[in-house]
């Protein structure tokens, strides 16, 4: 047999320069690097303090690993920006019983961790500061939709008490300056309220703090009309935000729609319909025309097309065959279809994506972390100023007390960093949605930042540039034996194996009708090839290279390299010591290959093929693409190759099996084909889940276009701070213009960053 497991692609090295021969050694050492990767994450995560308010937010890089002996889940409202999350996760950190604290903003949940049931006391800590908070079980999908009229009836209770205040003024002042009175305390009791709660659970320089000590001098100083508009100016900023975060979320909320709650289960004949969360693995379901999959599932009908754009931006449907597995959330197109679950509740391919989506917030970009820790420090200084500007020129200048007070409470608003706390992760989040909406997975800000900097592309040969589906070119007998008889040893030995090569040979030998009588003892032999017993003979499958000295002749010798010179692998079939003959096969490739060098090139990136096929084969593909190469590699060769490049090139390696994982964590960045194995999955930074190379390019050119769109939210955020900053020092802007400018920068921040979800695709 090829391998104890099949879902995993071996070396090609393996296989064609060792007859197919699969490594227990290379697996073994596969394994072990994964298991180091995977303990140095534990680490990683038992060793990291995750903190932040509104200017604060240094979180782990690991995913949710269980810390406790339970786990507890919730869906939180009210999370306007990621800051929010912060402010939950220092109320909640507080409680001596949660291990471990995490809010995914995206998917708007919080996980906490504990040795107890800690739901009573995590529900009053999220409640105290200020954000609502419904407990949920981790299948839940969706989180419940907001009702409209408790978002805009703050603002438009507060408008009309403006309009009425101002109405009042027009006709009798000082009644009006009560009405503005009564007004800015109506609207900043909320705030004022939320500021006190954000106080007491940890996070004392929040932007509730600023805007309720604004308004309140703003009253002590009689700027009263201001100190309400303020108020309704900070309200109104909110509401974009929380549109900001909503349009973010968009994307994702689509994604868990996908799946439906409820299947039709076929059992003993009869239907049931049934909740999709009691559906188990090997039950099967019947899925109505223009109906989506509720499981990952395995086609029994003989043949059915799928609409899978919603998973891979594939708008043409996909014709399925029986035996072959469609994903969750993929719609029948014409038919009534009968399928066999495959996957457990809660990991079905639409769970992994919001899984990795949720973990993806746990990787942030380094230029998230630094304006993180710019934050951190900047509201303490601009509150530091803005008390010396107050105090300094009355005390020492004899400056207007009142003129300098009014100056500082203007600054006081200049120190809230929301559009600068927002203007990274709104790119990002958006860009992120994106990339998913096209059918490319990209694993956090730290790996869409990596992405743009890539000037080389390592890309494995099998199943990456080419289809990974040899076909049997050439069967080429020995003197007085048949084409059958060759075909019949090898599938003798074969038999059983998932490998490509090996499933190539049986399906030569179906088509033309050998029978196949599978070999006993059938095993790889480590650096030969494959060998069997069939009828008291040995029988043996191995690449002619590997043979024994003086088994070929001078003539088959050289044909074994015209073979290989076309592009084609070889391999010799044995019986005993006798030569049967040679088998040749060749692997096509992909219709997106030459599009994608193409593109690439135009982005200024150079490609590489790292393949542990033979040099000769290796070189046909190359060729035919216009790319540079590297053959005959094992999977710590690859890692050797990589590590050499990444020298001089930022690096992104591109796979799709276990043996090119090594490689893929060796890179700058690592970057997974869809179809390829779990492992490759998972070490990967990035997966193009459509299965599509031209999704390299796109990655690439999205990760440059979301660099360039942060610089200039950054550029938009900084900039209005530092003009509104001098301007308010002169007197020239007062407190309207400060809250506008906060608001403004943060709409237009999130407007600018909302651009990314429209960015065209490549060409």
């Amino acid at each position: 047999m090829f391998s104890t497991d099949t879902k995993h692609k071996q070396s090609q090295h393996d296989h064609h320069e060792t007859g197919h021969n699969h490594s227990h050694e290379n697996h073994d050492k596969i394994h072990s690097h994964k298991h180091s990767h995977e303990h140095e994450h534990t680490h990683k995560h038992n060793g990291a303090h995750c903190s932040h308010d509104h200017a604060h937010a240094v979180q782990d890089t690991s995913p949710l690993e269980l810390t406790a002996n339970q786990r507890f889940n919730w869906i939180i409202q009210g999370m306007d920006c990621p800051s929010c999350a912060g402010k939950i996760e220092n109320a909640v950190k507080k409680l001596p019983e949660a291990k471990q604290v995490k809010v995914l903003f995206t998917t708007e949940k919080l996980v906490v961790d504990s040795d107890v049931d800690i739901r009573a006391a995590v529900e009053k800590a999220v409640k105290q500061a200020g954000f609502e908070i419904k407990e949920t079980d981790s299948s839940s999908k969706l989180p419940p939709a907001t009702n409209p009229w408790k978002t805009f009836s703050p603002i438009l209770i507060l408008a009309a008490l403006m309009f009425a205040s101002w109405g009042i003024s027009s006709i009798n002042a000082p009644a009006g300056q009560i009405a503005f009175i009564i007004t800015t305390l109506i609207g900043l009791y909320p705030v004022a309220t939320k500021a006190i709660k954000l106080i007491r659970s940890g996070t004392p320089f929040a932007i509730e703090t600023l805007m309720s000590v604004a308004a309140i001098g703003a009253l002590f100083i009689d700027a009263t009309a201001e100190a309400a508009m303020v108020i309704l100016l900070f309200k109104l900023g909110e509401i974009l935000e929380s549109y900001a975060a909503g349009r973010a979320r968009r994307g994702v909320s689509a994604l868990m729609a996908l799946v439906p709650d409820q299947a039709l289960l076929v059992k003993d004949g009869k239907k049931k319909t049934v909740s999709a969360a009691e559906l188990r693995p090997g039950d099967i379901i019947e899925v109505a025309p223009g109906a989506r999959l509720p499981t990952d599932a395995e086609l029994l009908s003989p043949f059915a097309s799928f609409d899978e754009s919603a998973l891979t931006g594939e708008s043409v449907p996909v014709e399925r065959q029986q035996g072959e597995k469609v994903a969750a959330g993929c719609l029948s197109v014409d038919s009534a279809v009968q399928m066999r679950v495959i996957s457990e509740p809660g990991h079905n391919a639409i769970d992994r994506i919001l899984q990795l989506i949720e973990e993806a917030e746990e990787r942030r970009a380094p230029i998230e972390r630094f304006i993180d820790r710019f934050s951190r420090i900047y509201t303490p200084l601009i509150i530091l100023f803005s008390a010396l500007v107050v105090l300094i020129p009355p005390l020492f200048f004899a400056g207007s007390w009142e003129s300098w007070i009014y100056r500082g409470l203007t600054l006081l608003l200049i120190g809230c960093p929301c559009a600068l706390v927002i203007s990274t992760p709104a790119a990002i989040t958006s860009a992120l949605a994106a990339a998913t909406r096209r059918g490319s997975l990209i694993k956090g800000g730290a790996a869409l930042e990596q992405l743009g900097a890539v000037t080389t592309i390592a890309l494995d040969k099998t199943g990456t540039l080419t289809e990974g589906k040899p076909q049997v070119t050439d069967i080429e007998p020995a003197e007085n034996i048949t084409t059958e008889t060759v075909l019949a040893l090898a599938g003798a030995v074969e038999s059983g194996s998932h490998h490509p090569l090996a499933k190539s040979i049986l399906e030569a030998a179906e088509r033309k009708g050998v029978t196949i009588v599978e070999a006993e003892q059938r095993k790889a032999l480590a650096g030969i090839g494959v060998e069997g017993q069939l009828s008291g003979q040995r029988i043996l499958v191995a690449a002619p290279g590997r043979l024994p000295e003086n088994t070929l002749s001078a003539d088959w010798k050289q044909r074994v390299v015209d073979l290989e010179n076309g592009g084609k692998t070889a391999v010799a079939v044995m019986q005993d010591t006798q030569f049967m003959g040679l088998i040749a096969m060749q692997d096509t490739l992909r219709q997106d290959a030459i599009d994608t060098i193409r593109l690439l090139k135009k982005q200024g990136v150079q490609a590489v093929m790292l393949t542990g096929d033979n040099p000769r084969a290796a070189a046909a593909i190359a060729g035919q693409l216009g790319i540079d190469y590297r053959a005959g590699l094992l999977p710590e060769d690859k890692v050797k190759a990589v590590t050499e490049l990444n020298k001089n090139h930022h690096t992104m390696m591109v796979g799709d099996g276990i043996n090119d994982a090594p490689a893929m964590k060796a890179a700058s960045i690592g970057v997974a084909m869809g179809s390829g194995t779990d492992v490759a999955l998972e070490t990967a930074d990035a997966a193009l889940t459509h299965n599509r190379l031209t999704g390299l390019a796109e990655i690439i050119a999205l990760s440059r276009t979301t660099h360039y769109n942060i610089r200039q939210n950054i550029t938009i955020a900084l900039g209005l701070k530092a003009i509104f900053l001098i301007t308010s020092l002169l007197g020239i802007t007062g407190l309207w213009m400060a809250v506008l400018a906060d608001s403004g920068a943060t709409a237009l921040v999130t407007a600018n960053a909302i651009r990314l979800l429209r960015v065209k695709q490549q060409k």
